[in-house]
C-alpha cells in the first residue's frame, strides 16, 4: 500500500469514526502542481486519544501539537493532526500554548503560506481554500497567510522557508511577504544553528539552488547566516580566465550547474572560493594567491557556526581544499595523481571541477582527462595492497623509527609507479634504503 493509498484509508476511517478529516499542506499543494508528493499529512477534528483509537499501529510524537503518526505492514506513515489555533510564540520557534479546534478554518489560519493552507476532500475530489492559496498557485507566488511580519515572528525560520519554496518551485514572493523578510531578516539570529543549517541545506539541494542565494541575497537573509557568501560579491576576476564576472556570480553559475548534489558537494560548492576576498590582489593581473588554505579556514569556521558533522564538515572541507589541484593533473606523477583519484568520494570533486570549469572558461579538457583516468582504474591500481610491513624489517634485524613510515610510504609511490610489483622487490627496495 503506497502511501496515498494509505492517508486515504485513513481519512475513510475517521469519517466512519464521525470525525472530520481532509489532506493537508504540502501535499495537496504538490498534487495540484502535478509533482508527487514526498509525505501525506492528514488534519482531523478527532482529539489524539480518538485517533490512537482508531489506529492500533500508532504513536504521539507530538501530544503538544496533537500529532499522531500512524504506521502500517507495509512500512508506510502518515501524520494525523487535530486541528489547532495557536498562542503567541515567545521563543519564535513554538507557540506558548495550543488550543484544539473543531474548525479547519482556524487550523489553516495558523500555517505559514497560503500554497501550504490548502485542504483537499480526497473521497470526494474537492479542494477546500480559505486563505486563497489556489490563486497563489496559479499565479506561482509565496505569500504569507494573514499579516507576514506576524507569521515570521512566530517562527523566524518561515524567512529561509520562504525562499525555499520560491526557490525550489520556481515562484515569486508576494511583495509585502518579501518586504516582511527584510523587516525581520535580523531575527534569524535568534534561531538555533541547526534549524538554520538543515533549512540551507533544503535550499541548496531540493532544486533552485542559485535562486534560492539569489533570493537569500535579495532578501537580506544571506547577509545574516552567510556573511562571508555576501562578501563573495563584487569581487573581480581575471577576465581571461573567468569572464563570467565576479566570484559571486562564477559561484551562483556553479550553483544552477549541479543537479540533486549530495549537501557535502553543495556546500562544497559554495564555499570552494570563500578565500578569494581576503586574498585578492593586483600584480601583473587579479591574483588570489593563498585562498585555497585561507578558504579552508573561513568554510571550516563557517561549518562549525552551523554545527555540521564531522563527517560532513571533513568532506566539504576536503573539497574546498582540493578544488585547486586539478590544473595540475596532467603534469603530476603517476603515483601523486593516483593518490589524488582516491580520495574520498572522489565523485564530488570530479564534479565540483566539472561545473567549475563550465562556469569559468569553459574548458572541459582536464575533467575529462581525470574522469576517464578515474574510471579505468580499478580498487587495487589506486590502492595496491601493501607488500611489506615494518614487522618484516623488524625481522630483518632492523631498529623501528621515523625511517619505517617513510620507506614503507616510498615502497608505496613505487606500487603506484608500476616500478615494484612483487614483495621481494619491495623488501630489496627497503633494506637497501635502511643500509643508506
Amino acid at each position: 500500500m503506497t502511501d496515498e493509498m494509505f492517508a486515504l484509508e485513513i481519512i475513510r476511517i475517521l469519517r466512519a469514526h464521525g470525525h472530520q478529516a481532509f489532506l493537508v499542506g504540502g501535499c495537496v499543494r504538490d498534487r495540484i502542481l502535478g509533482i508527487a508528493p514526498k509525505d501525506f499529512d492528514v488534519a482531523t477534528d478527532a482529539l489524539p486519544p480518538s485517533v490512537l483509537a482508531c489506529f492500533p499501529n500508532s504513536r504521539l510524537v507530538g501530544e503538544h501539537f496533537g500529532v499522531v503518526l500512524v504506521t502500517n505492514p507495509a512500512a508506510s506513515h502518515v501524520e494525523v493532526a487535530t486541528f489547532r489555533s495557536e498562542g503567541a510564540y515567545s521563543d519564535g520557534r513554538r507557540p506558548d500554548h495550543v488550543r484544539f479546534e473543531d474548525d479547519p478554518r482556524r487550523d489553516v489560519e495558523r500555517r505559514d503560506f497560503t500554497i501550504n493552507g490548502l485542504l483537499e476532500d480526497p473521497l470526494r475530489g474537492e479542494v477546500i481554500d480559505f486563505v486563497g492559496g489556489r490563486r497563489d498557485l496559479d499565479a506561482r507566488l509565496i505569500r504569507a497567510i494573514g499579516t507576514p511580519v506576524e507569521r515570521f515572528q512566530e517562527d523566524h525560520l518561515r524567512l529561509l522557508r520562504a525562499v525555499r519554496f520560491a526557490a525550489r518551485l520556481g515562484f515569486d514572493i508576494e511583495s509585502e511577504t518579501a518586504a516582511a523578510i527584510r523587516l525581520c531578516a535580523a531575527d534569524l539570529q535568534k534561531t538555533a544553528a541547526e534549524r538554520v543549517r538543515d533549512e540551507l541545506n533544503r535550499i541548496l539541494t531540493e532544486g533552485g539552488a542559485q535562486r534560492g542565494l539569489d533570493l537569500m541575497n535579495q532578501t537580506g537573509l544571506l547577509a545574516q547566516v552567510l556573511p562571508e557568501v555576501k562578501a563573495l560579491e563584487g569581487v573581480q576576476q581575471p577576465p581571461e580566465f573567468h569572464p563570467e564576472g565576479d566570484v559571486y556570480v562564477h559561484t551562483r553559475m556553479m550553483l544552477g550547474r549541479l543537479h540533486r548534489p549530495s549537501v557535502t558537494l553543495a556546500w562544497g560548492v559554495l564555499l570552494h572560493d570563500i578565500g578569494k576576498p581576503g586574498t585578492f590582489r593586483v600584480a601583473d593581473r587579479i591574483r588570489f594567491d593563498g585562498h585555497v588554505e585561507l578558504g579552508v579556514k573561513i568554510a571550516s569556521e563557517i561549518l562549525r557556526r552551523l554545527r555540521f558533522s564531522n563527517e560532513q564538515s571533513d568532506r566539504i572541507l576536503s573539497l574546498v581544499s582540493n578544488h585547486m589541484r586539478f590544473k595540475d593533473a596532467r603534469a603530476m606523477r603517476e603515483s601523486t595523481l593516483r593518490r589524488f583519484l582516491r580520495l574520498p568520494q572522489f565523485e564530488e570533486h570530479l564534479e565540483l571541477h566539472r561545473v567549475d570549469s563550465l562556469s569559468s572558461n569553459g574548458n572541459l579538457d582536464t575533467y575529462g582527462f581525470m574522469k576517464a583516468k578515474f574510471e579505468s582504474l580499478n580498487e587495487d591500481e589506486l590502492r595496491p595492497p601493501r607488500l611489506i610491513s615494518g614487522h618484516d624489517l623488524i625481522e630483518r634485524g632492523f631498529t623501528p623509527g621515523p625511517a619505517f613510515a617513510t620507506i614503507l610510504d616510498e615502497i608505496e609511490n613505487a606500487q603506484l609507479e608500476g616500478a615494484i610489483v612483487t614483495r621481494e622487490q619491495a623488501l630489496a627496495f627497503a633494506m637497501e634504503r635502511l643500509r643508506q
